[in-house]
C-alpha cells in the first residue's frame, strides 16, 4: 500500500478589523496643560487681596500714582515716573523714580505649576517700557525685600521680571516663564543683577511657590506717563507635551 504524506494546514488567525472590534481610533495631537493657580483677580474669583499704591517719597521725587479698582473687574496703576538722580538714592541704590501697586497675604500655593509660566491679564493706554511684576515668597519683610532686590542685607527673596504690554484698548495676555525670575536685582530700575540661569539661588522654585507672601505691580527706572489695567494674575504649569488619544 501507500503512504499519503501528512499535509500540515496553515493555521491564518482571523483578520481583525477596526469594524468587527466595533469601535475606531482617532489619532489626535493634543496638548495637555496643567491647570492654572489664580493668584489675583478683581472680579470677585479669586481670594480679595487689598492693593496698596506705593512711589518714590525720596526728597526730589517728581514721581506719582494712585491705584484704584474698577467696578468692571479690573485694577488701574496710573501715573508719572520721573526719573531724578539725587545723592539720597545712590547712597542704597534705591529707585531714581518709581510707582507701584501691591498686596501682602496668603496667597494660594502654586507650587504644582514649578517650571510654568506667570500670566498676565493686561492692557495699557499709554507705550511705557519699565513694566516690572513681581513675586516675594520666604522673605523676612516682603515690602522690604520687593524695595531692595537682594542688593542690601537680607532683602531676598522677591522675584521678579521685567514684561511689555502693546498701547491699545483690547486686554491681552502676557506670558513670562519663571525661568526668566530672579531675586537678584538693581533697585535702581528693576533690571536683574544676576539670572536664574547664572544663579540657582535667584530661581523660583516649588517651594517659593507654595509660600507667595506679595504681589506687585511696578513702572519704574524710565520717564514716562502709566496707565496699567491689571485684570489677573496667575501661574500656568508648563506643558505636558503632545499624546495620542
Amino acid at each position: 500500500f501507500r503512504v499519503q504524506p501528512t499535509r500540515r494546514k496553515t493555521c491564518h488567525p482571523p483578520e481583525v478589523t477596526f469594524a468587527m472590534l466595533g469601535f475606531s481610533i482617532v489619532l489626535l495631537g493634543a496638548t495637555v496643560s496643567a491647570s492654572s493657580v489664580h493668584l489675583v483677580s478683581f472680579d470677585g474669583s479669586s481670594p480679595s487681596f487689598d492693593f496698596v499704591e506705593d512711589e518714590d517719597t525720596v526728597m526730589g521725587s517728581r514721581s506719582w500714582g494712585n491705584w484704584s479698582v474698577d467696578p468692571s473687574g479690573f485694577g488701574r496703576l496710573q501715573g508719572v515716573v520721573t526719573v531724578v538722580e539725587r545723592p539720597a538714592v545712590t547712597i542704597v541704590g534705591a529707585s531714581p523714580g518709581f510707582i507701584k501697586a501691591g498686596a501682602n497675604g496668603k496667597f494660594p500655593n502654586a507650587s504644582a505649576a514649578a517650571g510654568g509660566e506667570l500670566v498676565l491679564e493686561v492692557r495699557s493706554s499709554k507705550a511705557y517700557s519699565g513694566l516690572h511684576v513681581a513675586l516675594a515668597s520666604g522673605s523676612i519683610s516682603p515690602l522690604y525685600a520687593c524695595k531692595g532686590g537682594g542688593y542690601v542685607p537680607f532683602s531676598r527673596g522677591c522675584f521678579k521680571s521685567k514684561f511689555s504690554v502693546p498701547e491699545g484698548s483690547d486686554f491681552t495676555t502676557i506670558r513670562l516663564p519663571l525661568a526668566d525670575f530672579s531675586d537678584e536685582w538693581k533697585p535702581s530700575n528693576g533690571e536683574l543683577r544676576k539670572s536664574c540661569s547664572e544663579d540657582g539661588s535667584a530661581c523660583i522654585t516649588a517651594k517659593v511657590l507654595s509660600e507667595i507672601q506679595r504681589v506687585e505691580i511696578v513702572a519704574e527706572g524710565t520717564d514716562g506717563a502709566v496707565d496699567l489695567h491689571l485684570k489677573s494674575i496667575s501661574v500656568e504649569g508648563p506643558s505636558l507635551g503632545q499624546i495620542l488619544v
